[in-house]
């Protein structure tokens, strides 16, 4: 098994791409929609090729080697399968999921069904921090990828699926829905999540590198040189800027989250400043209680309205009880993430 995150749809597409311009026959299993208490979310993706090499995952390895075997049928004859799993099916005991969930898995080879051209435009649409939908009608019919425009002309002439896929992108979930007689698969494949921390503290090491793991890209800011060690904060983006300027060019947008770190109101006031107007889903400021009552105040004598004052998360963080650098860190990306989920 290659060493994928089986989260990094877009790294195992292009482990898949990279397969099939070898030579390699290659296919692609996807989770159309989960029942129960099913280990993977609908989307999750396992890419495989003629030689056995896979990665992904589509439950957290109860029924890998079926959907395996089933894609290596898949790449001998073309035919794209929809395969169901679950503890009532005859599969029960040697392939049912334990935890008493059921998923759908949809199964096509890259070649047939899942044109190599399209998921370059895929890649390319990511790489472009471009959000598209990716349309799968589950009888074997031809993929859509499509962009907001795109959409657009679809709702003129399918306006129910066109919301669909409005749906999936507005909420990153796959929907399902009718194009005609067919069921189709809606995936949303939007621009990464970003997290922008400002304060090159202990903390943050952590926090950035936890962040990293579930998928975000990472920003740190600080105005203190010698704070921004790469060593410190392998694969993150080091910005050495006051905060106000650094976030004139990143521009938070509703998927990126803020975290201030640095308990210094020479710093993190101005930075509260510069980023309450954006539409970031997060923003959190760490320090005690009193600490945020001062921050407040000087944010409310700033002219800041009470809504944008409401909108920091103070002290930032799931009250759980963190003393240590690593706990604050977890408490505050769990902060995040039941944000970013609820």
């Amino acid at each position: 098994m290659t060493d994928l995150s089986a989260t990094d749809d877009a790294a195992l597409l292009a482990l898949a791409l990279a397969w099939r311009e070898t030579g390699q026959r290659v296919a692609v299993a996807t989770v159309v929609s989960t029942w129960g208490s099913a280990p993977r979310p609908a989307g999750s993706l396992l890419v495989c090729n003629e030689a056995g090499a896979f990665a992904g995952s589509v439950s957290g390895g109860c029924v890998e080697v079926a959907v395996i075997e089933s894609a290596t049928e898949v790449m001998q004859d073309g035919a794209p399968r929809l395969l169901e799993f679950g503890v009532s099916d005859e599969q029960a005991l040697s392939v049912g999921l334990a935890c008493g969930g059921r998923i759908r898995v949809w199964v096509e080879a890259l070649d047939q069904v899942l044109r190599p051209g399209l998921l370059h435009a895929l890649l390319d649409a990511r790489q472009a921090a471009r959000a598209v939908a990716l349309f799968t009608p589950l009888d074997g019919g031809p993929h859509r990828l499509l962009d907001a425009a795109g959409l657009d002309l679809l709702a003129l002439t399918e306006p129910e699926l066109a919301a669909a896929g409005r749906s999936a992108l507005a909420s990153d979930r796959v929907q399902l829905a009718s194009g005609g007689a067919q069921e189709v698969m809606i995936t949303p494949h939007n621009p990464p999540l970003r997290l922008i921390v400002v304060g090159a503290v202990h903390i943050s090491e952590s926090l950035c590198t936890m962040a990293r793991a579930a998928g975000y890209v990472v920003s740190l800011i600080d105005p203190r040189t010698a704070f921004l060690r790469p060593e410190r904060f392998p694969g993150v983006t080091l910005i050495d800027e006051w905060p106000q300027s650094a976030f004139a060019r990143l521009r938070p947008d509703k998927r990126t989250a803020v975290v201030l770190l640095t308990h210094d109101p020479k710093i993190d006031d101005p930075a509260l400043l510069a980023v309450l107007p954006t539409p970031a889903f997060y923003i959190g400021a760490l320090g005690s209680t009193r600490t945020h009552a001062k921050r407040l105040q000087r944010l409310a004598e700033a002219g800041v309205q009470e809504s944008g004052r409401a909108r920091i998360r103070g002290p930032a963080g799931l009250a759980i009880g963190a003393r240590t650098p690593a706990e604050i860190a977890i408490s505050v990306l769990a902060e995040i993430t039941q944000e970013l989920r609820s």
